[in-house]
């Protein structure tokens, strides 16, 4: 546990002198699949709430369904997420997946948890520079995305705006992680494909946001693969 507190902070400080607007640009999305019923995922849940301290990372917490049966049901869990990771998978042609696992920029797997290994990619990340500048409003109930791309892209990208919960404590009463109370961050509680955008000219549209709840923007490749830009509003 000490060496996962020092990774962090040491990521979390290196990255705090760049402060971040408002409606923050070029952030990088990581994403953890996980379980409540996941006996190795509790130090992985810790990390990605160190993570969300940093503005520049938008860390995505994934509940998956396929652990379940064991037990415990998992009431973040959604099977549109696990479908995510087996896609994940396919498009690399992996039969497996695991949890935990994160993914970096929608491009770096890492199975297990591995602190060492996700801050080295990060800081990889977060030097990288994308041609697109995604920028989000919200308007009341409704959400304006714009972005341009210099140069333009040469392939299409998928829109998809993902709301998330901030926090929620449970109290897990069956399972491998029976009698612990886990505070997660980042829940996601929706993940919609706002449909494709080329690239080449201005994209403007507005999408419902209704409620508090904050909203991500993330304009990915075909794969899933490579996230060009990502962006959120609280």
């Amino acid at each position: 546990m000490r060496n996962f507190a020092s990774v962090a902070c040491g990521l979390l400080i290196a990255c705090a002198s760049a402060s971040a607007p408002a409606m923050a640009e070029d952030a990088v999305v990581v994403e953890l699949y996980t379980s409540q019923g996941c006996s190795a995922c509790p130090p992985a849940d810790e990390f990605v709430a160190m993570l969300t301290a940093d503005p520049r990372i938008i860390a995505l917490s994934l509940h998956v369904d396929y652990w379940d049966y064991i037990g415990w049901e998992d009431n973040f869990a959604q099977t549109k997420f696990t479908d995510r990771q087996r896609a994940y998978a396919k498009a690399i042609g992996s039969r497996t997946i695991y949890t935990p696992q994160l993914i970096i920029g929608g491009q770096d797997r890492i199975e297990g948890y591995s602190p060492v290994e996700t801050s080295e990619q990060l800081r990889r990340h977060l030097s990288a520079t994308s041609p697109v500048q995604l920028v989000l409003e919200r308007q009341g109930d409704k959400l304006v995305i714009r972005a341009v791309a210099n140069p333009p892209l040469t392939e299409p990208v998928r829109v998809q705006l993902v709301r998330y919960k901030p926090e929620e404590t449970v109290t897990i009463e069956r399972g491998e992680n029976a009698g612990k109370t886990i505070t997660y961050h980042n829940i996601v509680t929706s993940w919609e494909s706002m449909g494709d955008w080329s690239g080449q000219e201005p994209l403007e549209l507005t999408a419902p946001a209704v409620g508090g709840d904050p909203a991500v923007v993330i304009l990915q490749s075909h794969g899933p693969a490579s996230i060009v830009a990502a962006a959120r509003v609280d």
